[in-house]
Formats: structure tokens, C-alpha cells, sequence
């Protein structure tokens, strides 16, 4: 047989060799990647946030099928179409976004149906749930920066006479829903804990377990990554507690504004202490597989008011 022939066959099977080899790699890489999960699991909806903390919490849905005529305020109708947002639709009826979000006890902008039917008042403004018996108009107004006056007549109120009792809802004309809850609303409250090279390897909420194969609820979202990725506050905010237990590894506890807390875990390091106040851009950590976890990855949960709820909807 020709000599070069030959080593022309030997490279080329060497060549082979070494892709086939590359390929591997990678893709156990990637795999390990992919399948880092973990985490605090339950047969049923959790209840406790992971520090033990107990809560309670009752949803309040409006009725949309009770309209009022009251002076100088209509309520109608209208079925959301092929397109539409709050914002367009806002502009469409001269009111603004935060009207149709607070009439309509809209929790997620972006997740409005085609088909559903809002509320749309006739001048702008948001409902006001009167927090205890005998609250003041007047000082309901200056919180809001309206005039009493208007907010009295829209809600056929003596300004003088007016007895309100907790659970009554105002509708404020003009008034404005603060800065946290719009931005809760409109998912942009939150950053993501991990800047780039990540995947999502296990989401909020039901799951065929990692480690038994069973239903169970996720109480947080898993973000797999290589050890060693730098993780960020999502939010700025005071560390609450760092340590180590045997479901989350290593972790780091934030206690942020209006109520929310965030949870970050199996880490491999932990770069911040209980007390320290941390900004989006401050590094807390590192990306590891401490704990209950199947490989490299950061379990992020967040909680409002001790309840957990998902990331998805609070971050840009």
C-alpha cells in the first residue's frame, strides 16, 4: 500500500478521533449544566418561607360584573383584543395605565387576555381601600397629592360629614399608584441574580423531582451555571442571614424593601456577611452544588410578605 496513503488515513482517523472527543466533552458538559437542580421541595404548595417563617395570606379579587354610576364617574366595558396592552388601551380611553391596573386588580400587565373584560372608568385615577374605621378623606387626598374636594364628589361624599369605615374603596381621581407597586406589576422590580451563561434547568412552581421522580412544588427558580459564576443581590438591600444547611448548602437570606426577601443557594462561596447592606452590582457569591443539588447551579427564590412567589414575574 502507497506510504502516504497510509498516513494520510492516520491523520485522518486522529483528526476523528479528536472531534468525536470534543463532541463528548461538551456535551456532558452542557448536560451538567443543564441538569443542575435542587432546592426545598413539598407534596403540596409550601407554606413557610425557608427560615420558618409563618404567614397568612387572602386574595382580593374585584367583581367585575358589579358596575356603579356615581357623580362625575361611569364604569364600562371593554374586551381586550389581538395586540393589545394596558398602555394602549390606557391611551385609547384618556385614562392611564395605572387606572386599568388598579380598577382591575391587575397583578401582571403583560399576562392580560385576549378575550377578558376591564373595567374602564370614565375619568383616570385608582381604587383606595380605606385601611382603618375613621380614616380622614383629607389626609387620604394629601397622601395622594389630589384635591379632597374632587375626591369627595367623585365618591358622592361629605367632605365634612364623610365616616369611613375600613374595607370602604375610594376611587381617587388623578391619583397615581406608588413607584414598587408598578413596577411589580409591570415585572420590572427584580435583576437577575446571574448576568450571562446560564440556563433555566428547573422553573417555579410543579416538577417531577430531581431525586425521586415525584410531584412536588419548586419554590424558587434554578439557574444552572459553571462553579464559580458570580451572583448579584436582585435587588438592593440588607443581608439578613448566611450558613449552611443541608438542603440549601451554602446560602445567603436579603431582606429588601415593601416586604420582599430573597433566597440564594448552593453556593460554592459566599463573599458577603448577615448585616452588610449590598447593591445590584455587589458580588455575593459564587455558583456551586452545596446541599441538595444534582449539579452546579443557583436556586433563587423571592418572597413577599413571607409568601413565596415567582421570579418570572418580577424581573426585566
Amino acid at each position: 500500500m502507497n506510504i502516504k496513503l497510509i498516513q494520510k488515513l492516520c491523520f485522518l482517523g486522529l483528526g476523528l478521533g479528536i472531534c468525536f472527543l470534543g463532541v463528548f466533552l461538551f456535551a456532558n458538559i452542557d448536560n451538567s449544566i443543564e441538569k443542575g437542580q435542587g432546592g426545598f421541595e413539598s407534596p403540596t404548595r409550601p407554606n413557610l418561607t425557608p427560615i420558618g417563617e409563618t404567614f397568612s395570606y387572602t386574595a382580593n379579587e374585584l367583581d367585575f360584573e358589579e358596575y356603579e354610576d356615581t357623580s362625575g364617574l361611569t364604569y364600562f366595558a371593554y374586551r381586550v383584543k389581538k395586540g393589545d396592552m394596558v398602555g394602549t388601551i390606557a391611551e385609547k380611553f384618556g385614562v392611564t395605565q395605572d387606572t386599568i391596573i388598579s380598577v382591575n386588580n391587575i397583578r401582571q400587565s403583560r399576562l392580560i387576555q385576549i378575550g377578558q373584560y376591564l373595567k374602564i372608568p370614565s375619568i383616570p385615577g385608582i381604587l383606595y381601600t380605606v385601611k382603618k374605621d375613621g380614616e380622614d378623606i383629607n389626609d387620604i387626598a394629601e397622601r395622594f397629592e389630589i384635591a379632597p374636594e374632587e375626591c369627595a364628589k367623585v365618591n358622592n361624599l361629605d367632605l365634612q360629614l364623610a365616616s369611613l369605615k375600613a374595607g370602604d374603596q375610594l376611587f381617587l381621581p388623578n391619583a397615581e399608584l406608588d413607584w414598587v407597586t408598578r413596577q411589580e406589576i409591570n415585572g420590572d422590580l427584580f435583576k437577575r441574580p446571574l448576568k450571562g451563561g446560564y440556563y433555566f434547568s428547573s422553573y417555579y412552581g410543579w416538577r417531577a423531582s430531581p431525586f425521586t421522580g415525584k410531584r412536588t412544588f419548586h419554590g424558587g427558580i434554578d439557574m444552572a451555571a459553571r462553579k464559580g459564576t458570580a451572583v448579584y443581590p436582585a435587588l438592593d438591600g440588607t443581608v439578613l442571614e448566611t450558613g449552611y444547611n443541608s438542603t440549601y448548602g451554602n446560602y445567603i437570606y436579603i431582606k429588601h424593601h415593601s416586604g420582599y426577601k430573597t433566597l440564594y443557594a448552593h453556593l460554592s462561596a459566599i463573599n458577603t456577611k448577615k448585616g452588610r447592606f449590598v447593591y445590584t452590582n455587589t458580588k455575593i457569591g459564587e455558583v456551586g452544588s452545596t446541599g441538595l443539588s444534582t449539579g452546579p447551579h443557583l436556586h433563587f427564590s423571592i418572597y413577599k410578605n413571607n409568601v413565596s412567589i415567582n421570579p418570572m414575574n418580577l424581573w426585566n
